[in-house]
């Protein structure tokens, strides 16, 4: 009978055991690392000589722009942990989570290998359950080789991304990791690699956004680990983001066998939403709850967020609103002086955040998915994300064509309840249409509903692809969205402002790339917030509302500056609008005044580009970046006259005499109205240093890992900034911290040292704090300046025996500065298109249609001789024409002489300018049905060579056929015809 007893009792603690609720750990603190190759798997090994470190951490990460990315150290590192279970541990499952490493791991848990991860992108787990003990001392060990020509075991093919081009080189453990410790029936991990789980999946349906409602759906994938069948049902709760229920649902109920996975389903429809959106990233709390016998056995909560998406007549519908899409084509690496990537979840949030403070709305990762932390803090701001894979700029087969859909697989399947994922990337370059169908079936099976496109760079005629377009250049489109992935690629320093302003360098001087002019990578603040004006109006001018085939934007490379792929003057990436430390460039606000708005801008913008700190004598272009109609400049009061309007937004007032005081300007709409203005002023000269912490919203946290921001600015004796100002300053530090500090032009690039110039008046440092919490004393001093100091205080971090339920970034605050998504329309049509029925040409008439069927990659072409250089169309109905627009083949680098004519009368005669793609040609008005467009002689011009890169690369200029020296050849990729609004 006893024995009987503690049988049942035996029973009863295990189905406890088994029922018990998860527990999810930060499993970053108390690891050692040791820079070359030992065995050190074993418990016992003794790594007391080894450095303590707070993940993330990334063993070379201090030589971030210090070195050039192809010098960035490899090799082998070893991280060792030891960690203890809580007793209540027994007898559950136990799992591992890294959120990624790069580039290979071997892993071990007291002395046994558990397996290898080799991508060195994508997250990974490992069922630990079996290796680990509650109560006792257990010992992590991780064999990590970060060699740029590693190879994959099983294949012994390198990763296509392992490039020294774009993928910065921070090897070791540079993300996140988790400990999870669950019941035995349970809800699994989004972990596909080595796991083989998919985890939950939270979508909505059904949308209503003017009635703010839809369907909610939650997925979750429950396995039973118990020796017995288990009837399990799943309940869901909603919490927003003040922590308020908002819906309770459930599931019914399913048995699951032992040993058996199956996904539960519940869904319900939910009224009053706040819909996710640019710039107001509303996030819900979705718990998914298992029960047993109607008692909660397990509880996820997915933190996400619900929006509608569509894709359609070539434009982006958010939430019912076309979005033409400006942003940024950003580094994945996403990196910072001295501490690479591997930042605190704050910091990602201030870095992005800043994106959409530009007025950004989309951030494209560029060839590897982006890090859980950069994905969540997409989210968190309202930044929409195209997400690649991983890749490098081609197309590939066999084995490393198998590596990048893996990725994908495991990446949609990590990413697909993050509402900031709007696009899918498949490739940096095009893919065939046999690999875009195998991607689109792995997005139909792991995330059918997400509302996401898929496609790749260029796929400009792909019938499989949902998006598309290319780097440079304007495509549009009347069927799925085309957008530029990275434009404007010129770089230029923050310490130049312009021709100028001391240190005096000139637009365009340095030293030449691999043997060519790098003078577009050599730009001032000035010149360079200009180019990316006129860079960003050439898919403007193409936006929604402009006809049927429309641009649907672009990004600009980079956001912030990047320790990769440079071709200036210095060892990194100059084309930030922002630094490395996140500092503004002139381009920031450009674009703050260019972007605000869905499509157009729907406030009025005015920026006067750079400062008004000059030497008696100077006499300068002004530029001013304005929504605004007309734009007036003062001196002192006195007018300069109104400013040369240029490429949309762009005034030029082109000699204005310097006097010290205030330059201002003053924009007017159409009908002389004001509607706004602004003024610079000439400072004071400098007499005092000035301090500021740009502060964490939850504060600074003594773990060894966070980082507090510092900002030192030279101010004069009103407290302003001097713009001009180039003083050395000389930092110093008391307290539980470590000096990282920050960087600028100069030896090494001042990394890592207590003594660095500001560039403009203005630069940054980093510290990080300890795992013991105190006070924190930075002070600053500079030569005929007075001093400045700060004191900081860290707060605890409370970890024990190696865990830690404080979670990163979990309670950072969402940003909803732009507030829902507005009801009204983005945009209001500008010229109305005319279809075209039918064509002629004077030779190879079979082919004319390819000069109006939508596909950027065809064009129709004559036969090289002057009197068949003509294409007649016939338009469906008689209209007044007042413009035709046409892509023509070398549209970068030839001008053509046109002559156009409306049922035989002439409204166009002159020559095409160099374009990005399209160009418009005003016509005089006339009524008319058939549109002649014809080369008007034979061209004296000799043609502009094609765009190469300083790599020696040629850049595309229409279709792959080169008739830039071909004189009596006219070549019409697209033809569109438009009568102006009545």
């Amino acid at each position: 009978m006893k024995k009987r007893l503690y049988l049942t009792l035996a029973g009863l603690l295990l189905c406890m055991a088994a029922f018990a609720q998860r527990a999810k750990y930060n499993f970053n603190s108390d690891w050692k690392i040791f820079i070359g190759d030992t065995s050190a798997a074993a418990p016992d090994f003794n790594d007391a000589g080894w450095k303590k470190v707070t993940l993330p951490y990334a063993w070379n990460q201090q030589e971030a722009f210090r070195k050039d990315i192809t010098e960035l150290s490899t090799g082998i590192a070893w991280y060792r942990k030891k960690f203890t279970l809580p007793a209540s541990a027994a007898g559950q499952k136990v799992f591992l989570e890294f959120e990624g490493i790069r580039q290979a791991g071997e892993f071990y848990v007291n002395g046994q290998r558990i397996g290898i991860h080799e991508n060195g992108v994508m997250a990974f787990g490992f069922d630990i359950t079996d290796l680990v003990k509650p109560g006792v001392e257990n010992t992590v060990a991780v064999r990590i080789d970060n060699s740029w020509d590693y190879r994959e075991k099983s294949t012994n093919q390198k990763f296509q991304w392992e490039d020294k081009n774009f993928n910065a080189n921070y090897g070791g453990i540079n993300k996140n990791v988790y400990l999870h410790v669950t019941g035995k029936v349970y809800q699994t991990l989004p972990l596909h690699s080595l796991l083989h789980t998919i985890g939950t999946y939270i979508y909505a349906t059904d949308f209503n956004i003017k009635g703010r409602s839809a369907t909610i759906h939650a997925e979750s994938e429950v396995k039973n680990e118990t020796a017995a069948p288990q009837q399990v049902s799943l309940e869901v709760t909603i919490t927003d983001i003040n922590n308020k229920p908002v819906a309770n649902f459930s599931g019914g109920k399913q048995s699951i066998a032992p040993g058996q996975a199956v996904v539960l389903t519940a869904a319900a429809p939910l009224q009053n939403l706040n819909f996710w959106s640019w710039g107001y990233g509303y996030l819900y709390n979705v718990t998914t709850t298992l029960k047993i016998n109607n008692k909660a056995v397990d509880a996820v909560v997915t933190r996400t967020g619900f929006r509608k998406t569509e894709f359609r007549d070539g434009m982006i519908y958010l939430n019912d609103r076309v979005i033409m899409v400006h942003g940024y084509a950003q580094r994945t690496s996403n990196e910072w002086p001295s501490v690479g990537m591997s930042v605190p979840a704050w910091l990602s949030d201030y870095s992005n955040g800043l994106m959409v403070a530009s007025n950004g709305n989309l951030v494209r990762w560029m060839h590897i998915t982006p890090w859980k932390q950069d994905v969540e803090s997409c989210d968190r701001v309202g930044l929409m994300q195209a997400m690649p894979a991983g890749d490098a700029e081609a197309d590939v087969t066999g084995a490393r064509w198998e590596q990048r859909k893996a990725v994908m697989r495991d990446a949609m399947i990590y990413n697909r309840n993050n509402p900031s994922i709007v696009f899918y990337e498949c490739g940096n370059e095009s893919i065939s249409e046999a690999h875009m169908k195998e991607m689109k079936a792995i997005r139909d099976q792991y995330d059918p509903h997400g509302g996401r496109a898929i496609g790749s760079r260029e796929m400009l005629n792909s019938q499989e692809a949902e998006y598309g377009g290319e780097m440079l250049y304007t495509n549009k489109s009347a069927h799925i969205p085309m957008w530029a992935m990275e434009y404007s690629r010129d770089e230029g320093s923050r310490k130049y402002w312009d021709d100028y302003t001391p240190p005096y360098h000139k637009d365009g001087e340095g030293p030449a790339h691999k043997g060519q002019s790098a003078a577009a990578y050599n730009r001032n603040m000035e010149s360079h917030a200009v180019e990316n004006v006129k860079r960003w109006y050439e898919f403007w001018r193409e936006r929604p509302g402009t006809g049927a085939r429309v641009s649907a934007g672009g990004v600009n490379i980079v956001f912030s500056e990047t320790n990769t792929h440079h071709r200036g003057e210095e060892n990194y990436r100059r084309s930030g609008e922002v630094d490395a430390l996140r500092i503004q460039k002139e381009n920031f606000y450009a674009h703050q005044v260019m972007w605000n708005g869905w499509v157009v801008p729907e406030q009025e913008g005015l920026h006067i580009v750079g400062h008004w700190n000059y030497r008696p004598g100077v006499r300068k272009p002004v530029y001013v970046i304005s929504t605004a109609d007309k734009v007036e400049l003062k001196v002192n009061g006195k007018s300069q006259g109104f400013g040369e309007k240029s490429d949309g937004f762009l005034f030029t007032f082109p000699a204005v005499s310097w006097e010290a005081g205030a330059i201002s300007a003053t924009g007017y709409d159409s009908k002389g109205r004001q509607v706004i203005t602004a003024e610079k002023k000439t400072t004071g000269a400098p007499v005092a240093l000035k301090l500021t912490n740009i502060a964490s919203p939850q504060g600074l946290t003594a773990d060894g890992h966070d980082l507090a921001l510092l900002q030192v600015e030279v101010v004069d004796a009103a407290g302003n900034r001097v713009p001009d100002a180039m003083h050395m300053i000389k930092f110093s530090l008391e307290g539980p911290a470590e000096w990282i500090g920050g960087m600028a032009m100069g030896p090494d690039n001042y990394t890592l040292t207590r003594e660095f110039p500001v560039e403009g008046g203005i630069n940054r440092a980093l510290i990080r704090a300890a795992e013991r919490a105190g006070t924190i004393t930075v002070k600053a001093a500079a030569d005929g300046l007075k001093p400045a100091s700060i004191t900081l205080e860290s707060k605890p971090f409370v970890t024990r025996n190696g865990l830690s339920t404080e979670l990163p970034g979990a309670s950072l605050p969402v940003s909803l500065v732009r507030g829902p998504t507005p009801l009204t329309p983005s945009y209001r049509l500008t010229r109305t298109p005319l279809r075209i029925k039918r064509a002629t040409a004077g030779a190879n008439a079979d082919s004319v249609f390819m000069s109006y069927d939508d596909n950027e990659l065809s064009d129709w072409v004559n036969d090289g001789k002057l009197e068949t250089a003509w294409v007649e169309y016939e338009l469906e109905r008689e209209a007044t024409v007042s413009e035709v627009t046409l892509k023509l083949n070398n549209f970068k680098s030839r001008s053509y002489p046109l002559r156009i004519t409306v049922d035989g009368r002439e409204v166009f005669n002159g020559k095409t300018p160099l374009t990005l793609g399209y160009c418009t040609l005003a016509c005089k008005p006339a009524k008319g049905r058939k549109v002649r467009i014809q080369l008007a002689s034979i061209s004296k011009d000799p043609g502009g060579s094609q765009m190469v890169e300083v790599t020696g690369k040629k850049l595309d200029d229409g279709v792959a056929r080169d008739d830039s020296r071909a004189k009596g050849t006219l070549s019409i990729i697209e033809a569109e015809v438009y009568e102006a609004i009545k």
